[in-house]
C-alpha cells in the first residue's frame, strides 16, 4: 500500500488567468502537477465546489465588496468574487491537467454557511471532507501538497494535514499565491514550516 500521496489543491479554471478569482501565473502550476504525478502511486485533487448562494461570496451580502471581511456564523470570512460555482466551467479543472492520473477528487466549500479552504475540513473544523479518512484507509501517512493558492487553500490543507497526524511536504514551486497583501505567500510558507511542513521543490522528488 502506498504510504505517500500527492494532493493537488484547486487546480481549477477560476483560479487561473482569465478566471473569476485568478491567481497570477496560476496556470504555471499545471506543468508541475503533470510532471509530479507519475512519481506517486496515489494522487488526489481537491475541488472548490460552491453553491451559488455561498456565504463567502461578496455578491450575496448587499453593500459589501470583494475582500471585505465579515463574521460568517462565528468565523471571520474574507468575501470573494463569485467563483467555482457548481456546474460552471470555472469550477472545472484546468484543461491542461492530466485528469487520468488523479485517483480521487474531494469537493469542498459545498455548505453555503461555511467556507472550506482546507482539503481536509471546513474552516471551523466542524465537518470533514473525508480526505483524511480516505488517505488513512489507503495506508497513506505522508502527503505532498501543491496548487492554488499558497496563502489560502494550500496553506490550510498543509496545516490540517499536520494537525491530523500526517507528515507533510509543500512543493513550493508548484504553488502560486493570491497575495491580497504583499508577502502573504511568504508568510504562509513560514507558517507551514513552523507547523512542521517540510518545504521543497518539485525537482527533489524522485520515483
Amino acid at each position: 500500500m502506498p504510504n505517500r500521496a500527492l494532493i493537488l489543491v484547486d487546480l481549477q479554471n477560476d483560479f487561473c488567468p482569465g478566471g473569476a478569482l485568478a491567481v497570477a501565473r496560476g496556470d504555471e502550476t499545471i506543468e508541475v502537477a503533470n510532471r509530479l504525478m507519475p512519481h506517486f502511486d496515489l494522487v488526489v485533487a481537491t475541488q472548490d465546489f460552491h453553491p451559488r448562494d455561498h456565504g463567502s461570496f461578496a455578491a450575496n451580502h448587499p453593500g459589501k465588496q470583494p475582500y471585505d471581511v465579515i463574521d460568517l456564523h462565528g468565523l471571520p470570512q474574507v468575501l470573494w468574487p463569485v467563483h467555482c460555482v457548481q456546474g460552471t466551467p470555472g469550477a472545472d479543472f484546468h484543461p491542461g491537467l492530466v485528469r487520468a492520473r488523479i485517483d480521487r477528487v474531494f469537493t469542498k466549500g459545498t455548505d453555503p454557511t461555511v467556507d472550506s479552504y482546507s482539503g481536509f475540513h471546513d474552516n471551523g473544523r466542524r465537518k470533514s471532507t473525508g480526505l483524511g479518512e480516505w488517505l488513512r484507509g489507503q495506508g497513506v501517512d505522508t502527503v505532498y501538497v501543491m496548487g492554488l493558492a499558497t496563502d489560502y487553500c494550500v496553506k490550510f490543507t498543509a496545516l490540517d494535514a499536520r494537525t491530523d497526524g500526517f507528515a507533510a511536504y509543500l512543493v513550493e514551486d508548484g504553488c502560486r499565491g493570491v497575495e491580497l497583501k504583499p508577502g502573504d505567500s511568504e508568510r504562509a510558507v513560514e507558517e507551514m514550516r513552523a507547523a512542521g511542513v517540510v518545504v521543497l521543490d518539485a525537482g527533489s522528488i524522485g520515483a
